[in-house]
Parts: C-alpha cells; sequence; structure tokens
C-alpha cells in the first residue's frame, strides 16, 4: 500500500515525500520592490521536509498584484532575492515551485504602480472589499484586457517562469483558482465576454490552456503544475455546475504532459474522483475539511488512492516540521485562525466557509 511518506517522482525530481505545503499568501514582500526578505527564507526553509513546497502567490507583473507587500518575479531584484529562498530550501534538501497568481479583478488602484488598474476577461466589479495600507477599500470595476493585452499576459506569466528557473526554483505552478485571472476566464459570471476568449465552455478554457501551453514551453512541461478549484465562491465567483468546464479543461491539458494537477476540493466528492480520473498525471488534493483545518487523517487520501499527494496549509503554519510530526501521530501545534484570512494582514489561505458553497450540480 502507498502512504503519504513514501517517495514520488513529481516531473523528474524524487520528492522524499507525498506531503505538499500548500500555496498561502503571506504578504512579507516588503518596500517598493515587491522582493522576497530574509524572513521569507527561514520560513521556506523550516519547512523543507515537505515533499513539495508550492510558494505564496507570486505576481508575473506589475498590474498582477492584489494585496498589500506580495513578492514578484518580474524584475532582476525579485529574482536574485528569490534565489537566497530557494538556495535556503535546497540546503535544507527540499523542492520548491514558485506559485504564479495574477490576481485580475482583485485587488485596487492604491496596490499598483503607474496608474495602472486591476484588469479582468469583463468589466466586471467584485463585491467585497480587499486590504491596503489605507485599510479595507471596495473592489473597483476592472479594465476588460484587449486581444493585445490578454497575449501580453500569457506572455508575462512565461517570463516569469523563466525567472522562477533563473531564481532556482525546481518548477511553477499556475494559480487557476480562488478567483483570480485564470479562474475570472473560467468562470461565466466574470466572463461576460462574446470573442474566442469567451462564452461556451471552450471559449472560457481558452486564457487557462494558453497560459499553461505557454509555461510549459517556456521551461518544460515537466516543471509546471496547475491549481484549480471548481465551484470555489471566493472572490464572488459563480460556477453552478463546474464539472462540464473543469472536465473539459483536463482534456484539452491532459496532452501538455504536466507535472501536476492540484485541486484544492470543495465539498462535492464525486466531482474530484471525475477529476481525477480524468487526469493522466499527478494528482495532488487540497482536502476540504472546513470547519476543521486539514489534519492527519487526510494522510488515509494517498492510501486510499483519491491522491497521489495531500496538501497541507494551515498546519504547516503552525508546525513547520509537519511531515515528522504526522508520522508520529503527534502532537501538533494549533494554528492562529486569527491570521487565516488577514488577521495580521500577513496571512490568507483563501479558504471559503461550507456556507458559502452554493449546491453544486455536475
Amino acid at each position: 500500500m502507498t502512504t503519504a511518506f513514501d517517495p514520488i517522482n513529481l516531473g523528474g525530481k524524487r520528492l522524499a515525500n507525498r506531503i505538499a505545503m500548500a500555496p498561502m499568501t503571506r504578504s512579507r514582500a516588503y518596500g517598493p520592490g515587491a522582493e522576497p526578505t530574509e524572513l521569507m527564507a527561514t520560513y521556506y526553509a523550516q519547512r523543507a521536509a515537505a515533499g513539495l513546497i508550492i510558494t505564496e502567490g507570486i505576481q508575473p507583473s506589475p498590474v498582477g498584484q492584489g494585496y498589500p507587500d506580495t513578492p514578484g518575479l518580474h524584475t532582476a531584484g525579485q529574482v536574485a532575492a528569490w534565489r537566497r529562498v530557494t538556495d535556503a530550501v535546497h540546503r535544507e534538501g527540499g523542492v520548491i515551485f514558485a506559485q504564479l497568481m495574477h490576481t485580475g479583478r482583485i485587488g485596487h488602484p492604491s496596490l499598483l504602480p503607474d496608474a495602472l488598474v486591476p484588469v479582468a476577461p469583463s468589466p466586471v466589479a467584485a463585491k467585497g472589499q480587499v486590504f491596503t495600507h489605507e485599510g479595507p477599500k471596495d473592489y473597483v470595476t476592472p479594465k476588460e484586457l484587449s486581444e493585445a493585452e490578454i497575449r501580453q499576459t500569457i506572455a508575462d506569466f512565461a517570463d516569469a517562469a523563466h525567472h522562477a528557473i533563473e531564481a532556482g526554483f525546481d518548477g511553477v505552478e499556475i494559480h487557476g483558482a480562488n478567483g483570480y485571472l485564470v479562474h475570472q476566464f473560467l468562470a461565466p459570471n466574470t466572463n461576460l465576454r462574446t470573442d474566442a476568449w469567451g462564452g461556451d465552455v471552450e471559449g472560457r478554457i481558452g486564457f487557462a490552456v494558453e497560459v499553461a501551453t505557454a509555461v510549459a514551453e517556456a521551461i518544460g512541461s515537466d516543471r509546471v503544475g496547475l491549481r484549480i478549484s471548481p465551484g470555489n465562491p471566493y472572490n464572488d465567483i459563480a460556477e453552478p455546475q463546474p464539472a462540464e468546464t473543469y472536465e473539459a479543461l483536463i482534456e484539452r491539458l491532459a496532452g501538455l504532459d504536466l507535472a501536476y494537477l492540484h485541486l484544492m476540493e470543495g465539498p462535492d466528492r464525486d466531482l474530484t474522483a471525475r477529476l481525477r480520473k480524468a487526469w493522466p498525471g499527478t494528482f495532488v488534493l487540497n482536502p476540504f475539511t472546513y470547519p476543521a483545518v486539514t489534519g492527519p487523517e487526510a494522510l488515509t487520501l494517498v492510501e486510499d488512492g483519491t491522491a497521489d499527494m495531500v496538501a497541507y496549509g494551515a498546519l504547516f503554519l503552525a508546525n513547520p516540521d509537519l511531515p515528522a510530526r504526522l508520522a508520529a501521530g503527534g502532537p501538533f501545534n494549533t494554528p492562529d485562525q486569527s491570521t487565516f484570512y488577514g488577521g495580521d494582514h500577513r496571512g490568507y489561505t483563501d479558504y471559503p466557509t461550507l456556507t458559502d458553497y452554493p449546491t453544486l450540480t455536475a
């Protein structure tokens, strides 16, 4: 029987175990350069016992930033600063992927340089507010991306992937979940386009496919993962019938031979099983465990074949040596839930509550 403590080959790299550290926004890239700090190098190196570390979201371009003090991968200074992080992780024997996250309409002009404004597939404002250095502010109506701007955004992802490898990362994860730009193209309530980038399912999955293809061509498909969250209503997303969209997306991506698919699960385990069956490669699962944080019981998801790897978020914040504690059966430090949704403006898990989910249909 395969267990979460067995090694696994991921894109040609041998991971020590099947326990992944899920991406969690930390907002610790203080200063105008949006560059990683020594604190971040320490933070990730402490958690290098994970089979795979997936970093916090990293904006691939200036306009992709949606929160205060999040790091980028679009300048030489950022590349050099990330090299200190990856070197620290590698010294501890870890494997680390950079999560490329363009937040799209989620953000505010006050967070962006050079009079930039948030962009999106369609000019539809999200309900709610975002944290800024001046306090919470309402989301604004984003600028609709033109055809040329869509192509440039795809190129920005590919360039950021190049920068990630230059910075020493072992690969990248494209953030296609949680209501950010890639997810905004996938969702029918945020993508109202009538051109080739919108409309039916084939149109709406096009941006995700093009980004994944461009990034795979840039650095090799074995270094590329994709995170999705079907039906996740976070950031004012509505996907009442996600199965058709995501099965079509997986069918289009299957031939790229990506390193993995990372599913941030909703309450529909049947949909998880369908996507698991459809995906031909490594399947990483961030299981739905609300109201509890993901705990040791999730290890059985590898044992019963539900997933190839299981991703832990909050428990990794409180327990940097989490794989050892899971192997020993504890003890576990209790995560400080006041930081999960930005209580200290430095920790977000982007995880909706069960009551946030509508009734999902296949």
